[in-house]
Formats: structure tokens, sequence, C-alpha cells
């Protein structure tokens, strides 16, 4: 069986269908209830926000590709503003390109980075020529979360956050989705 998530509710469901094809239906029923439960009590937590922060997810540098669309929703959830929502809904990583004007002109508050198997390099996103106007950067919001975490999308991987990554995130002051979106994805 293959199966390629492309949004929240499809993570849900393969969590139910495949507790009923190894024949534990009531268990994966559970646990996708449980991680529902933990979607909407993010949501409410998210409601309380004075403020929104423009989000952008960079999953690939070269070139630049913006998230899938259960990445653009779990940003939305967690609080923030994804800046290109309609590439979020392209399938295909080569639809989701965008340009460095793009980029710029949508001014991000936050830059979060998963390049799918290698390390996220917050001063090469920094040193791109003409970043240094966009929020993100000239405010120190350029933060990693490693590609297994996010990129793949499972059950297991909800309560296996390393500590030292919920350390990572606290202290974030206004741009509280920073601890938000990593808790809303592990749970931890």
């Amino acid at each position: 069986m293959r199966s390629n998530h492309r949004d929240v509710a499809g993570i849900f469901d393969m969590i139910r269908t495949l507790g009923a094809l190894v024949g534990v239906p009531s268990r994966a029923e559970a646990r996708a209830r449980a991680l529902e439960q933990r979607i909407d009590d993010a949501r409410r937590r998210a409601a309380a926000l004075e403020r929104r922060p423009r989000v952008y997810f960079e999953e690939w540098d070269e070139p630049m590709i913006s998230g899938i669309r259960w990445v653009a929703e779990l940003i939305e959830i967690a609080g923030g503003i994804e800046i290109f929502p309609e590439l979020s809904k392209q399938k295909n990583a080569r639809d989701r390109v965008v340009s460095a004007p793009e980029l710029i002109a949508a001014a991000p508050d936050i830059i979060i980075g998963s390049w799918c198997g290698k390390k996220f390099v917050p001063a090469k996103v920094a040193a791109r020529p003409g970043f240094a106007a966009i929020p993100a950067v000239r405010d120190g919001f350029l933060r990693e979360i490693k590609s297994p975490l996010i990129l793949q999308p499972r059950a297991g991987g909800a309560d296996r956050r390393p500590r030292r990554a919920r350390r990572h995130h606290r202290g974030m002051g206004e741009h509280a989705l920073m601890g938000r979106l990593p808790l809303l994805i592990t749970g931890k």
C-alpha cells in the first residue's frame, strides 16, 4: 500500500486506515481523535493571539521551494499566516518554487527551514540578495524544524521530539508561534 498525504485530514484518515489494515481500528481511532483534539486545542490558543505572524516555510533552498498543503495548514492552525497558500496546494515540489522577488515582497515575519535531509543554514538565507529587507531576516527569526519532524507525516513522530528541540523554541517573545508549531507537530 502506498500513501502520500496532502493535508492534515488525510493524515488522520491514513492513521485510521492503517489501524484497520493491521487489525487495531479502535487504537487507531483513539490515536486519531487524540491528535485531532491537539489540533483543536492549538486552534483555540491561536485564536487568542494579538498578532498573527506571516510565515514562510522553505522545504528546499535551491531552488527555493515552499511547503506543501499540510505544512501550511499546521502554520495556520498554530496561529501564523502562510504567505504562499496558493502554492501549498500544489502537490509537486516543482510547482511550489518561489522566486527571491516574490519572497521579498511577501515580507514574512518568520522563516522556517526544513531542507529535506540537509541542515537549514539561516546565514545562507540571510545572505541572499535583497533579503536583509525581509522582517524575518532583519529581526533574526529564521529557524529550523528537522525534516523528519515535519516533512514525513506519521503518527509515531508526534511523540519523538527531542528535549533539545523543545528548549530551542522557548523565549521567542512576540513570535510565540515558533514555540507552538513544533509543539503542535510533536505534542511535547
